[in-house]
């Protein structure tokens, strides 16, 4: 990739909203977050698939935070994810099973981890933010795979136990506390990251996004801000690992790895970046179709989910959100 490349790529994945928020609710809002509420009901047997859809849009979310309203680019996003799986998983496996306080360290030790590794990040250029985001996801894989007696290596932490939610609600095999759980959790942060972006910090974001060299002129610390909502990112990436760590009770060594920072940088660009709830709808997406279409051909679904993504970025500027913005848009038009 060429350093005229990389810049490409973030102006195109950062194809954003550019409407400012107003913090108000929608009725479109309201309606999407009772999706899952229904889902719940309607398709009992797809309940582990919806709370794997929840945590990994949580997931995706995070990296709006930096990629969208930032516009720091990453290849290693999964490494926070990792840390924060890694963190409930081997929290339980040595006796401590409360869930909501395994949740919450898993956070605090991704924040730490963003924190030091914002300050190589947001000192360099597109290209230098890739390679170094790129890089410290291998390391750590590396490392988490080098110490497999700590890890489990490719075979994975097993033995993780999690005991009930508030003493009440137990884990079950079919995903009922599980997905409720996790719509919960996803719900609240994702009500924070709201407030975050339509408050002066998420403003200024936009601001750097689009013109980081004008933002000093007016006094705004480019740096400081760029390093606390990489801070942020990595903390909420860590709650989605630690969800996933305890609803499936096992952390597989694939949460570091590259190709799970690739899926999620495709599912938020197939979303929309920038857009709020773009990371939301591009997981959604992605993985309903992933599991549809490997259903029908275990071999080469992979062809046919390419081809949809080809679709997409071709035809609907800003991802699937974006590109419902354009169409309304035209509506509103032709009516007049």
């Amino acid at each position: 990739m060429s350093d005229a490349a990389a810049p490409g790529i973030a102006r195109a994945a950062v194809a954003g909203d550019a409407r400012l928020p107003d913090g108000r609710w929608r009725p479109l809002e309201a309606a999407f977050w009772l999706l899952p509420v229904i889902g719940y009901f309607a398709f009992p047997d797809y309940r582990v698939l919806g709370s794997q859809i929840l945590i990994t849009g949580l997931f995706a979310v995070s990296l709006d935070l930096i990629l969208g309203y930032a516009g720091i680019v990453s290849l290693g996003h999964a490494a926070f994810y990792g840390i924060g799986a890694y963190t409930a998983g081997l929290l339980a496996v040595h006796g401590w099973h409360e869930p909501i306080s395994g949740l919450a360290a898993a956070a605090a030790v991704a924040a730490v981890a963003g924190y030091l590794v914002s300050f190589l990040v947001v000192r360099g250029s597109d290209l230098t933010r890739l390679m170094v985001t790129l890089g410290i996801g291998l390391m750590l894989f590396e490392a988490a795979n080098k110490a497999s007696s700590i890890t489990g290596g490719v075979d994975g932490l097993s033995g993780v136990t999690i005991s009930r939610i508030l003493g009440v609600w137990d884990f079950d095999l079919g995903g009922r506390t599980a997905f409720v759980y996790a719509l919960v959790v996803v719900f609240l942060v994702f009500l924070l990251v709201r407030r975050l972006v339509a408050s002066p910090l998420g403003l200024s974001l936009r601001g750097i996004r689009e013109g980081g060299k004008r933002m000093p002129a007016i006094g705004a610390p480019v740096a400081k801000r760029l390093r606390t909502i990489f801070t942020i990112a990595a903390a909420l990436a860590g709650v989605a690992g630690g969800l996933i760590a305890q609803t499936t009770q096992f952390v597989g060594i694939d949460g570091l790895s590259f190709q799970r920072s690739a899926e999620l940088l495709i599912m938020l660009v197939l979303g929309g970046a920038g857009r709020l709830y773009g990371g939301l709808v591009g997981a959604a997406v992605f993985m309903v179709a992933q599991d549809y279409l490997s259903g029908i051909n275990p071999v080469y679904w992979q062809f046919w989910l390419g081809f949809f993504l080809v679709l997409v970025v071709l035809f609907a500027r800003g991802g699937i959100l974006g590109g419902l913005d354009t169409l309304r848009a035209r509506l509103r038009g032709a009516k007049r």
